[in-house]
């Protein structure tokens, strides 16, 4: 098997009311108003054709053997006031 390191890297402009805070396992993750919580994670999408339409799989096998590769994975958050 081969290695694939993948850094995802997002700016966003984001509601002032976001917070970012910590779950019991100290993994930051993002306090929306509503009560949601957002983790911004790979999620891998798939098409028959690069030029068509890509989409996420309905397939859980497919999606869970895609993930069982991934080795680890770090997302890292800051707000900037």
């Amino acid at each position: 098997m081969k290695k694939l390191n993948v850094t995802i890297q997002l700016e966003m402009s984001v509601p002032d009311d976001w917070e970012l805070v910590e779950t019991s396992e100290g993994t930051p993750v993002i306090r929306m108003p509503d009560g949601q919580f957002l983790d911004i994670a790979i999620e891998p999408l798939f098409a028959s054709d690069p030029e068509d339409v890509w989409s996420s799989t309905e397939d859980e096998e497919v999606l869970n053997d895609i993930l069982d590769m991934v080795e680890s994975e770090a997302v890292t958050y800051e707000i900037v006031a």
